[in-house]
């Protein structure tokens, strides 16, 4: 009788887990649109006070089934150029970057999008930037 009632507090604790991943992963998937729309306004922020005349415009959403980097895809304005905007692991933190890609794929330049990005991009090793450059402009074709 008390193993009967062990395995069912422990079906009772894995059903709540389960019953949680899947809720955050529902919310996850559901506020892309909200995520991605806070960070076109963060990126426009950025390039503004960096007196920078690019803007990235709208969201460019993924295409369904396809496995990519993870960050997000912006179109730019007054140019044929998208913006993907990604995140590298330095040091535990995590480092804002975007990459300027032309519209044949080719990624012209990355610019770090935070003040701490700025302070840690000219220590990063450009094996790990060209690592990424490659990935981005496989992604891109």
């Amino acid at each position: 009788m008390k193993n009967i009632q062990d395995l069912r507090d422990k079906a009772v604790l894995l059903g709540w887990i389960a019953g949680l991943l899947l809720l955050i992963s529902l919310i996850w998937i559901f506020s892309q649109p909200l995520q991605a729309h806070y960070l076109l306004r963060s990126i426009n922020y950025v390039f503004i006070n960096n007196n920078d005349d690019r803007r990235v415009i709208s969201y460019i959403k993924k295409k369904p089934g396809k496995t990519d980097l993870m960050g997000y895809w912006y179109s730019m304005y007054n140019t044929k150029d998208n913006m993907f905007v990604f995140m590298v692991f330095k040091d535990g933190i995590l480092i804002p970057l975007g990459a300027i890609v032309s519209d044949n794929g080719d990624v012209r330049e990355l610019i770090p999008l935070s003040a701490h990005a700025v302070q840690i991009f000219d220590n990063m090793p450009q094996s790990i930037l060209q690592m990424y450059v490659r990935q981005i402009e496989k992604t891109a074709l």
